[in-house]
């Protein structure tokens, strides 16, 4: 068993990288964060459960992201949840389950929602649903504001690397998709790790969301001493113990 490579083509033209384990199903589809890419610590340690367990697997990067085409400026919460369902439609055909991390919850979200039949649970990482207008929109000082205005760009000031642009229509349309404060039409298992010590998802947001989730099975962990990127040993190690326990068909 092995891991294959290969690019989706796109409707205008750009391409998305994509990786992929043949397996038995639920497939696991990874969804990464904002600015992330799928050869991340977690996106790797799945994909090594995956290669070990010979669980189905596939990890992509979105429009403007890793090894995907495009620039990362011009894309949108739109245009990344388009990216997801079409890996769903595919190289995903079938029972999935969904593991989002960080903005990557939320487009999980976003794709379960149209394709309920398909999802069989998801996973939640630092889940950070409408962070367009919740997390990020308090942090727009007048400053900010006037680049938007001028130039449709702020950079934003990150705690892990570079400032970074924030396009004016990233923002705008994130509204469109809002899924905060629910109901979200999700009946599937959900089950949610949320680090206490989460410097850019605050676990009241992500509580928020398991709150909002129509399904009745869904489990909140609040790991106090994680932090937003929850990838230490033991992180995941809870991250795998919760796909193993939705991959299992039910007794």
């Amino acid at each position: 068993m092995r891991e294959e490579t290969g690019y989706l083509r796109r409707p205008d033209g750009t391409s998305l990288a994509w990786r992929r384990i043949a397996g038995r199903g639920p497939a696991v589809v990874w969804m990464g964060g904002f600015r992330s890419d799928m050869a991340g610590t977690k996106a790797q340690a799945l994909a090594d459960w995956a290669l070990q367990t010979g669980q189905a697997y596939v990890r992509f990067d979105y429009f403007g992201h890793g090894e995907s085409q495009g620039d990362f400026a011009q894309g949108t919460i739109t245009r990344w949840r388009e990216d997801a369902l079409a890996v769903l439609d595919e190289l995903a055909p079938g029972p999935v389950i969904p593991v989002g991390s960080s903005m990557g919850g939320w487009i999980a979200c976003l794709a379960a929602m149209v394709r309920l039949d398909e999802v069989r649970g998801l996973v939640l990482v630092a889940p950070a649903p409408d962070f367009t207008e919740k997390l990020m929109g308090p942090e727009i000082d007048a400053a900010a504001r006037r680049s938007l205005d001028e130039t449709g760009v702020w950079m934003r000031l990150s705690d892990y690397g570079e400032p970074y642009p924030i396009a004016r229509t990233l923002l705008e349309d994130g509204d469109r998709w809002s899924i905060l404060p629910g109901p979200v039409p999700i009946t599937a298992p959900v089950r949610i790790l949320q680090g206490g010590e989460d410097a850019d998802v605050p676990w009241r947001h992500a509580l928020e969301l398991a709150q909002a989730i129509n399904s009745p099975d869904v489990v909140f962990q609040l790991i106090k001493d994680g932090d937003h990127r929850l990838s230490r040993p033991q992180d995941l190690a809870r991250l795998i113990a919760a796909v193993e326990e939705l991959v299992q068909p039910p007794a």
